[in-house]
């Protein structure tokens, strides 16, 4: 279960990064003589927009399936969903037509996160959750990592860029044996096996004693998920035009940089959670993250000296937020709801995420096309998480 379910977010990784160090080049090919420095910025918001909108459904709708059909194979059909729609990729002829084969791609995303922690939080003993719970969230970051290395070995440019999305469907095949072959949750299925009458997940979400406990957490997900994608992803763009044709792989290189970074983040996050306590953490990585993207946006620039270290850095402790997450969502909910609860809190940050993409797309366009100030301002969501934390509880010894 552990290795299907981290091989998953692995791949998983390799969606989330694929347009980041793609886009670019997809826009030049597709858009031909129309293409200019300022609209392959606006693409890459609207793709990225795509695929957090299909995400944050995805999570939502794939999350309560979890709850349903049980954790393994809703996993099953997230991979199978992300993959399928990925490779179409390699065919189309328009922007219009990989935009939307983004948003389905999205949908897969967003569904394999809350199904595979859910198995694996399921089906570990308690002191064992912030190890493997750091382990699966560095998964997400590993595939970017992965995708990364691959890219510096073939470069992606607008000639040679639909190999990456025939890359992208080589998963399904892990789709289809998690379908056939992994075993569910005891604890689902002993969930199941005890319930007098079907439930309604989405809706005990919203219960009374639930209410607050659910948009608190939608709440500190969203704010690093806006961030991420919102702020952070503009240095892959930014290094892609400061490097040029003659420099393809410097991209793939800043991604790898930032996605080692960002492994070795989201696998410390939940041991941090764990050793200064989940507010106390929170705060200290809301502060870290806002000052380290404003230095990496004004402070140096691509092919500066040391522009990977601050890269590196800043991914290290930006995604100390998503072991945070992979840690403390589960503990939130209840068994008979939890891939829902989680799934609803970490995708509905997918939604802001999406508005918050194409605002910054739409501040990027009225800048000129100036990435240091887009990603500098766009980082200030970040440090509302030094507020947002407040809104959450503290929970005692005896709840983990």
């Amino acid at each position: 279960m552990l290795a299907a379910s981290f091989l998953g977010l692995v791949f998983d990784g390799v969606e989330l990064g694929l347009m980041p160090i793609a886009a670019l080049s997809v826009s030049k090919s597709l858009l031909g003589d129309a293409y200019s420095a300022t609209a392959g910025g606006d693409w890459f918001a609207r793709f990225t927009a795509a695929l957090m909108l299909g995400a944050a459904v995805g999570g939502v709708a794939l999350g309560n399936l979890g709850d349903r059909i049980g954790r393994a194979r809703a996993m099953g059909v997230s991979i199978l969903s992300y993959s399928v729609f990925a490779v179409l990729g390699a065919w189309v002829q328009t922007v219009e037509q990989m935009l939307l084969l983004r948003f389905f791609v999205g949908l897969g995303v967003g569904g394999m996160w809350p199904n595979g922690m859910a198995l694996v939080a399921e089906n570990w003993p308690g002191a064992s959750k912030p190890l493997v719970s750091g382990v699966m969230s560095a998964g997400l970051n590993a595939g970017i990592l992965l995708l990364s290395q691959l890219a510096r070995q073939w470069p992606i440019t607008p000639d040679s860029w639909r190999w990456l999305f025939v890359l992208a469907g080589v998963p399904a095949a892990l789709g289809v044996i998690v379908l056939l072959a992994l075993p569910e949750s005891p604890a689902w299925l002993a969930s199941r096996n005890t319930a007098k009458k079907a439930s309604a997940p989405l809706r005990d979400l919203f219960r009374p004693d639930l209410l607050r406990v659910t948009l608190s957490a939608i709440v500190i997900s969203a704010i690093p998920m806006v961030g991420a994608w919102a702020a952070s992803k503009w240095m892959i763009p930014w290094s892609d035009k400061v490097a040029g044709p003659a420099n393809a792989e410097y991209k793939a290189a800043t991604q790898g940089w930032w996605a080692l970074g960002a492994t070795l983040g989201s696998l410390a996050g939940a041991q941090l959670a764990g050793w200064m306590g989940r507010r106390n953490s929170y705060l200290w990585i809301s502060a870290g993250a806002s000052a380290l993207t404003i230095a990496m946006f004004q402070l140096t620039a691509p092919l500066a000296p040391g522009f990977h270290a601050v890269v590196f850095t800043q991914g290290l402790v930006a995604t100390l937020f998503f072991g945070w997450l992979a840690l403390y969502l589960p503990e939130l909910f209840p068994v008979s709801v939890r891939a829902t609860g989680s799934g609803l809190a970490y995708n509905s940050g997918r939604f802001g995420t999406a508005v918050g993409v194409m605002g910054a797309g739409v501040l990027f366009s009225a800048l000129g096309g100036d990435y240091p100030r887009v990603g500098t301002i766009c980082a200030m969501i970040y440090a509302l998480g030094i507020v947002a934390i407040w809104l959450v509880k503290e929970p005692r010894k005896a709840e983990l």
